[in-house]
């Protein structure tokens, strides 16, 4: 069996479990930026650094595909893009409240619990990964928290 072959076996088994398509990926993506883009912490973190947002949320339903499906379509940088944001754990908390809830709102229950699952694991490596990236070793369930001085030219 290629490689190919394997991905798409995989994805069908995704498919079969969850429920999850594309065009469900599609409308959890439009929804939950709807919310982001409307929320007091986040919003100003996007809008300072979005200008178009159809290209991102096209990124964002590739990156989702490739995640929650195993598609490949996704083909970036997602710590790359993280690392100079303004962010600690409240903005991540924040982040994954409204995921969650949009799951909750869009996807049948199976797709929702298999997003949220993934989201909460992304959410952690971003948050290690930039912590890390500011000189701090998280331990075991430690969370990152800026220092007054790292954040006083943010947008909170």
């Amino acid at each position: 069996m290629t490689a190919a072959e394997r991905r798409e076996k995989i994805t069908a088994e995704i498919v079969a479990r969850t429920g999850i398509t594309e065009p469900l990926i599609e409308r959890l993506v439009r929804a939950f930026y709807a919310k982001i883009r409307t929320d007091a912490v986040l919003a100003p973190i996007f809008e300072a650094r979005i200008q178009d947002w159809e290209p991102h949320l096209a990124r964002m339903c590739a990156f989702w595909s490739s995640v929650a499906l195993m598609s490949g379509r996704y083909h970036g940088t997602p710590m790359a893009k993280h690392m100079p944001l303004p962010v600690d754990a409240d903005h991540f908390d924040r982040w994954l409240k409204l995921f969650e809830e949009t799951a909750l709102e869009v996807c049948p229950p199976a797709a929702a619990a298999h997003f949220v699952e993934l989201a909460r694991r992304i959410a952690a490596s971003l948050e290690l990964g930039i912590a890390g990236a500011q000189g701090v070793m998280l331990g075991n369930g430690e969370r990152f928290r800026r220092r007054e001085s790292q954040t006083a030219g943010d947008i909170r």
